[in-house]
């Protein structure tokens, strides 16, 4: 039981792409040893991805994706190519799966670039490969593994699981949430509001892991609520390195917090760690150039929140229009809907996105810049209208030249 209670989010994604009748799903069945996939001899036989949740020993949790086959002819063929690109935004490792007997092909090739394009590591299976022999392919960025398989036969199968494994463990997130915007012994004023959103007795979850990165760092962290900072402030006797606020609490807190100590806001420390923060300033800033009419896209991620569906559906909206001076056309979506079909729109404004995991926040950030369309989240949204993230932008060195 414990394998399936790894959330979705957390497991590494595992996709097995390549054209039809390459045997992409004998491969993946040899590699997960159960049926997951339908095999056939008929060509195209796998019509939509496949999802199966697995564990893979020595990677643990993982969840296998099965693609259509990337050479699928006719109108409802180029809709299935397309779920298959789309696919690889939600790819931590992919398997290039590629037929020994008709060899490596243009749309092969057409993956294979795109796979690299976006930095995915990549093995390829050169299947059936006892009924000929393989070759090496040279590409021309780094080298790809190439691991002779016969899904028939079971060889090469032990060694692309461990290649697969080797390729699969994620090297540390470099990112730190606040860690290295300090030195030794800076004073960081945390305010958290306790009446909302936490439970009682509890921080929620980003405090905790921003006082945990204070420490680490050697800093002191002093938490208050949004009426005690004035006083805590007055009493510190030492100028704080920074300032973090709730959201919801900025106004009083900036107007609380002298203009020489920098402030910001635990929401946008959390899209730079998530490394949401650039794309989504540079998508705030098209508010500056909507004009009469434009379709804004807003999603929100979860379905069951009211108040969020209020800011959604009713403040947002309202708040985008008094910036503007325009009226926008605004569609809405929540949950997981989330349209393959984006060009339309001239802007994003996602929710936070608690409820999504960070690779389903990345897929979709992913999607849009595929296409071109510029996203941005509703705390951005809000602090922008109101004119207050420039300040809380401050910290941030690298954000200069955008704003």
């Amino acid at each position: 039981m414990g394998m399936n209670n790894t959330p979705g989010g957390e497991r590494i994604h595992i996709s097995f792409f390549g054209k039809r009748n390459a045997g992409k799903s004998s491969v993946l069945n040899a590699v997960t040893g159960q049926e997951l996939a339908v095999v056939s001899n008929v060509k195209g036989t796998t019509t939509d991805p496949v999802v199966k949740a697995m564990e893979l020993l020595p990677l643990g949790p993982v969840t296998m994706i099965d693609t259509p086959g990337i050479d699928d002819e006719g109108e409802l063929g180029s809709l299935r190519v397309k779920k298959s690109y789309q696919i690889l935004n939600k790819t931590d490792v992919a398997v290039l799966v590629v037929d020994a007997a008709a060899g490596f092909g243009p749309e092969d090739a057409a993956l294979l670039k795109k796979i690299q394009e976006k930095g995915i590591p990549c093995v390829i299976a050169w299947n059936k490969a006892d009924l000929s022999g393989g070759e090496q392919l040279e590409t021309g960025k780094q080298p790809i593994p190439i691991v002779k398989v016969s899904a028939a036969t079971g060889q090469g199968i032990h060694e692309l699981k461990e290649c697969l494994a080797r390729l699969g463990r994620q090297e540390e997130n470099e990112r730190r949430i606040i860690g290295d915007l300090l030195s030794p012994g800076d004073f960081v004023v945390l305010v958290v509001p306790i009446d909302k959103a936490a439970p009682k007795g509890r921080l929620i979850l980003p405090q905790q892991q921003t006082i945990r990165d204070i420490l680490e760092a050697e800093a002191v962290s002093v938490v208050v609520k949004e009426t005690g900072l004035a006083a805590a402030l007055a009493q510190l006797g030492k100028k704080p390195r920074l300032v973090v606020t709730d959201s919801q609490a900025f106004k009083k807190v900036s107007a609380d917090t002298p203009e020489d100590i920098l402030l910001t806001s635990f929401s946008i420390l959390f899209a730079r760690y998530k490394g949401e923060l650039e794309p989504m300033v540079r998508g705030v800033k098209v508010l500056d150039e909507i004009k009469e009419g434009d379709k804004i896209l807003v999603c929100e991620g979860c379905t069951h929140h009211r108040q969020c569906d209020d800011i959604g559906t009713v403040k947002l909206p309202r708040w985008i229009r008094e910036y503007t001076g325009v009226s926008p056309e605004f569609v809405f979506t929540s949950g997981t809907e989330f349209p393959d079909e984006l060009s339309g729109y001239r802007l994003i404004v996602h929710c936070g996105g608690c409820m999504l995991n960070a690779r389903e926040m990345r897929y979709r950030l992913q999607c849009a810049a595929d296409q071109g369309i510029p996203m941005t989240n509703y705390g951005m949204t809000i602090a922008y209208t109101q004119g207050i993230l420039k300040r809380s932008l401050e910290p941030f060195e690298e954000l200069k030249e955008i704003l």
